[in-house]
């Protein structure tokens, strides 16, 4: 067997080294950025559940008082049946 160098081993080290911390730098710059963004996204799609809830809200208050004025009320959940004149 051929005997190595010792400055060839120790290059060959400090190649894999920097290597390895490279990837470790990347690694590390893409998983900041995924947890970055999934916190984005998080927020983001809060924001636009609350947003929506308010909406529903506003949206079944409005049907409400639709329903009122067209004289409909409402019983035992989906069942509509006109209201009766009282006169």
């Amino acid at each position: 067997m051929a005997e190595t160098d010792p400055k060839t081993v120790q290059c060959s080290a400090a190649v894999v080294q920097t290597l390895l911390q490279q990837m470790q730098d990347k690694f590390q710059t893409m998983s900041d950025q995924i947890i970055g963004r999934n916190i984005l996204f998080s927020i983001l799609n809060f924001s636009e559940l609350d947003d929506m809830s308010c909406r529903i809200d506003d949206l079944e208050k409005n049907i409400a008082d639709l329903m009122t004025q067209a004289g409909v009320e409402e019983l035992e959940g989906e069942n509509k049946t006109p209201a009766t004149n009282k006169t």
